[in-house]
């Protein structure tokens, strides 16, 4: 286990004051209904104008405590989009809005690939599976409401059941076809974490070819600071990425042999066992489901035993696997605490973590404003507090950990979390992002899946 690093937090800048709670979610379901384009509702209003995978999942959450039937809807929409062979996109293009690049002719599906639906306009990678999540939280929502609230989330199970088994299904096999228990990812993007430090490495791998069509960068004209954002270099990879799958037709063989990237990604991999678990606990036998549920707890106990096995012996943390040099990836970020949110270490190595996540070098390290696991360990050498992922604090990661440790009977480490997540948002800007030792607000404001968790907490 390394040792405890000290690191000098900046003076705080000037911060929007605090609000009360009741103002902060007045304004969070302000952001979300402002965001709401209809039948989706917009990542973020400028920067992200579209729906996400994975934040349409948080996002239906928070929308559940306005309203049940809207939440169900937003997730209809994900559903409406799915491919054919089960993949679930990680971008559902707006009509509404052209002003996003990459955008959907930049990645061609619709006429490449021949899973891809025709409409809604997608992309042709996918994102962390969190949405049986949000739909258990959903469900739970709708049991403190109306009758007619219950009616809509039993009813949204039953239809959404088959989408939702067949996106389980093709993440087993197309992205963990030797049963290893760790699925992997062929772009960072995937992984929803883009820059994160865990893929230094593996993108050293990518080799940009001459024949990457030139591009224009939309996202670092809506933020304040554009070395808050990746770098163009790390954007020639990330496009060069897509290109390799336009190349094999997002044919899900041929990208697993031709992409540069493969890379098994060990927090994805415990998020979709525990997503798993919470489709299975929504399943009734009664309804025909029975081998469905039994195919669903056999994932969750391989990818909960992939995770565990991934434990390195010297940091404490888990770690992803670059599968094209073979090499175990141990960068200290909040990827190696994957153990603690689905379970499966003994209980020695399981309290080693706790008491890491604990210490100086994580949510302990004296200079951060709220006690909250920030993207990087401030003790790694390639953290930066106002970098993307490689530093900042993002508050939905903190719902995750929120969330999961509550399931597994961790009451009081859940609270502590949410009540300083709640410290860290309470300025009611919902940033994207936050500087982890100013707490100052980065990235896109009014923020849609900030926004959602908030109000989660709240209510």
């Amino acid at each position: 286990m390394t040792t405890s690093v000290r690191v000098t937090a900046p003076a705080p800048p000037h911060r929007r004051p605090a609000v009360g709670t009741t103002t902060l979610a007045a304004r969070a379901a302000y952001v979300l209904r402002r965001n709401d384009l209809g039948t989706m509702t917009a990542a973020a209003p400028r920067l992200y104008p579209h729906m996400w995978s994975w934040d349409a999942a948080f996002i239906s959450i928070g929308i559940a405590q306005l309203s049940v039937e809207r939440a169900i809807t937003e997730l209809e929409t994900l559903l409406a989009a799915q491919w054919s062979t089960g993949m679930l996109p990680h971008i559902v293009f707006s009509p509404q809005s052209t002003d996003y690049f990459p955008g959907p002719d930049r990645w061609g599906c619709a006429e490449l690939a021949g899973a891809a639906p025709g409409a809604p306009e997608t992309s042709g990678i996918c994102q962390p599976p969190v949405h049986a999540i949000a739909l258990q939280r959903i469900v739970e929502t709708s049991r403190r409401g109306s009758a007619q609230d219950r009616f809509l989330a039993d009813e949204f199970v039953d239809r959404a059941w088959a989408p939702l088994m067949n996106w389980h299904r093709w993440l087993a096999e197309q992205r963990d076809p030797r049963g290893t228990g760790r699925l992997t990812v062929h772009h960072g993007w995937e992984s929803g974490m883009d820059n994160s430090p865990r893929w230094d490495s593996p993108y050293r791998g990518v080799v940009v070819g001459q024949a990457l069509p030139p591009y224009r960068r939309r996202d670092t004209e809506f933020v304040a600071d554009a070395s808050h954002r990746p770098s163009d270099r790390e954007y020639d990879r990330y496009l060069w990425l897509i290109e390799e799958m336009r190349q094999a037709g997002y044919d899900d063989a041929r990208v697993r042999e031709a992409s540069s990237f493969a890379v098994q990604d060990v927090l994805m991999s415990a998020i979709f066992a525990l997503a798993c678990d919470a489709l299975a606990d929504l399943g009734d036998e009664g309804r025909g489901r029975r081998d469905d549920i039994r195919e669903l707890r056999t994932w969750a106990e391989r990818f909960r035993s992939g995770v565990t096995a991934s434990l390195d012996p010297l940091t404490g943390l888990a770690r992803d696997r670059d599968l094209r040099t073979g090499q175990w990836l141990g960068t200290q970020t909040l990827a190696g605490f994957a153990p603690i949110l689905c379970g499966g270490l003994d209980q020695a190595d399981e309290r080693r973590m706790l008491a890491l996540f604990d210490s100086e070098q994580w949510c302990g390290h004296p200079g951060l404003m709220a006690a909250v696991p920030p993207s990087a360990s401030p003790a790694h050498p390639g953290f930066r507090p106002r970098e993307y992922w490689r530093g900042p604090q993002w508050p939905v990661i903190s719902w995750l950990f929120s969330w999961a440790f509550a399931r597994r009977g961790w009451a009081d480490r859940g609270a502590c979390l949410r009540e300083e997540s709640l410290r860290l948002v309470a300025d009611g800007t919902f940033a994207e992002y936050y500087d982890p030792f100013t707490g100052q607000p980065l990235g896109s404001l009014n923020q849609s899946w900030t926004a959602a968790v908030t109000l989660d907490w709240l209510c």
